[in-house]
């Protein structure tokens, strides 16, 4: 049975948790501006003592996402405790592909990921050893039948995807993400290998976790619950978010029991 936060707090069972993995964005800022309440919860967590990592699909380094969120008002303090899957990501192809030649698929805001290997990257899909996959490109960011005839003669290649996201809310907007152009990839056949929730490089990476009792907490079933239940963490959904429709229409157990998805608690928003 999932238990409700909203009249408690986060502050009823902080003391149960040494480590907090806190999903960023549809928790701490929707794309667009920061939550206050979640800003205070992170606060509230640092003055316990307690640790946590704000841990973001963000296929970006770690230094890009800290960079956007100084721009919407968020104090180096908490900053400080940011890491991207895009991070996760570098760190695994500077190790085992850092001289083939990639086609980038993803937005040219993107760029930072690669750059200091930007000298394999290809414009000719047809001479490209793989494929790094960060999101869509900027002309085709509705239609994934686009991505199904790009890839149609290079399913032998690698995809590489930083962010396994399906889509995200930016403010308002629904917008797809990586995940759902690697998805394509991978139901026509191709190989695909991920960083970020809900695969467990990305935690291990991001900070020593052994042998600490932990709680993750995220909007995405698919990728913070069930990130946290593949690694036997307890979890908090976010309400407010993703799902906010599915919920309201279906209630939380069904809901979960859908995306095969075991979530300890439920909050509204993340509140202390």
């Amino acid at each position: 049975m999932t238990r409700n936060l909203d009249k408690e707090g986060l502050s009823s069972i902080a003391d149960n948790y040494q480590l907090f993995y806190i999903d960023l964005w549809g928790v701490v800022h929707n794309g667009l501006k920061l939550h206050d309440e979640a800003i205070n919860t992170l606060k509230q967590i640092s003055k316990k003592n307690k640790d946590y990592v704000l841990l973001t699909n963000a296929p970006r380094p770690n230094n890009s996402v800290k960079i956007f969120l100084e721009k919407l008002g968020m104090e180096k303090e908490i900053r400080d405790h940011v890491f991207t899957s895009g991070e996760a990501a570098l760190n695994y192809l500077k190790n085992n592909y850092l001289n083939n030649l990639f086609f980038h698929v993803g937005p040219q805001r993107d760029f930072d990921l690669f750059k200091d290997f930007e000298k394999n990257k290809s414009t000719n899909i047809e001479k490209s050893e793989y494929f790094l996959c960060t999101g869509l490109f900027d002309d085709q960011v509705n239609d994934l039948t686009f991505y199904k005839d790009l890839f149609e003669t290079h399913l032998k290649k690698k995809m590489i995807c930083t962010n396994p996201d399906l889509i995200v809310d930016r403010g308002k907007v629904r917008e797809f993400c990586a995940g759902s152009v690697a998805m394509v990839f991978e139901k026509m056949g191709g190989e695909v290998i991920y960083f970020g929730k809900p695969y467990p490089e990305v935690y291990n990476q991001s900070t020593d976790n052994q042998n600490k009792k932990i709680l993750s907490i995220g909007d995405n079933l698919n990728t913070d619950i069930k990130g946290a239940n593949l690694l036997n963490y307890d979890s908090l959904l976010i309400s407010n978010g993703i799902h906010k429709n599915e919920i309201k229409k279906k209630g939380i157990e069904k809901t979960c029991k859908s995306y095969e998805a075991i979530c300890n608690y439920i909050q509204t928003e993340l509140k202390w």
